[in-house]
C-alpha cells in the first residue's frame, strides 16, 4: 500500500490544522466567549456604583432635609423667644406699679358718688384728678397687654385667683367667687398677681327638706 501523504507530515495531526476557515472560527469563538464575560463584569460593576451613588444621593438628601427642619425650628423658636421677651420684659416694672393703681382705686372708692355730690370744689376736682390718672392708667397697661382680673361672678380658677376665705351663700353655685378682695393682673397668658377672693363654700345651697322646710 503506498502512503500517500506529505514527506514530514505526522498522523496524529489535526488535518484542519492548516485550514485558515477552521483557524478562523476558533479564534472568533474565543474572542466571542471573552467578550460576553468582561461585559457582565463591567455591567455589574456599574450596576453597583449606580446603586451606590443612589444610596449616597438618598442620605445627603435625608441629612439636607433634617438640616432645614433643624433650621425652621430654631428660627420659629427664635421668633417665639423674642416674641415672649417683648411681651414679658414689663412684668417687673408692671408688678411694682400694682400698687399705684390699687391706692388709686381706694381712694375713688373711699367717697361714695353721694358725697362726692355734696362736695365742695376742690375735693371734687381732687377726685376728677385721680379718677382721670386711673384710667389713664388703665389704658397704658392695656396697651401693654396688661389685663385687670376682675372675677367676681366667676368660676373660681385657681391660676389667675387665689381663695382667701368660703363664703355660705345658698344663691350662688359653689366654687364661684361671691367676693373680691383685691382684683388681679395678668400680662399675657401670665399671672402678674392673683386675685384675692372668696368662694362659695361648697354644699351651702339650702333646699327643702322632706317636711317642704329648708333641709
Amino acid at each position: 500500500m503506498i502512503d500517500t501523504r506529505k514527506p514530514g507530515a505526522n498522523q496524529d495531526d489535526d488535518p484542519l490544522a492548516d485550514d485558515p476557515r477552521a483557524r478562523k472560527a476558533g479564534d472568533a469563538g474565543e474572542t466571542g466567549e471573552e467578550i460576553s464575560v468582561d461585559a457582565l463584569l463591567r455591567g455589574e460593576a456599574e450596576a453597583g456604583r449606580e446603586a451606590s451613588l443612589r444610596n449616597e444621593v438618598a442620605e445627603l438628601k435625608d441629612r439636607l432635609l433634617r438640616a432645614m427642619a433643624d433650621t425652621e425650628n430654631v428660627r420659629r423658636r427664635g421668633e417665639r423667644e423674642k416674641a415672649e421677651a417683648t411681651l414679658y420684659a414689663a412684668s417687673n416694672f408692671a408688678r411694682d406699679l400694682l400698687s399705684v393703681a390699687d391706692n388709686m382705686a381706694r381712694a375713688l372708692e373711699a367717697m361714695p358718688e353721694q358725697q362726692r355730690e355734696k362736695a365742695d370744689d376742690a375735693t371734687r376736682n381732687l377726685l376728677a384728678g385721680i379718677d382721670l390718672t386711673y384710667r389713664e392708667l388703665m389704658q397704658v397697661f392695656e396697651r401693654y397687654n396688661i389685663h385687670r382680673v376682675d372675677p367676681l361672678g366667676e368660676r373660681f380658677d385657681p391660676h389667675f385667683h387665689q381663695a382667701m376665705f368660703e363664703v355660705p351663700d345658698p344663691d350662688a353655685p359653689p366654687g364661684t367667687v361671691v367676693q373680691v378682695v383685691q382684683p388681679g393682673y395678668r400680662i399675657g397668658e401670665r399671672v402678674l398677681r392673683p386675685a384675692l377672693v372668696g368662694v362659695a363654700k361648697p354644699g351651702s345651697r339650702t333646699g327643702p327638706g322632706r317636711n317642704g322646710r329648708g333641709a
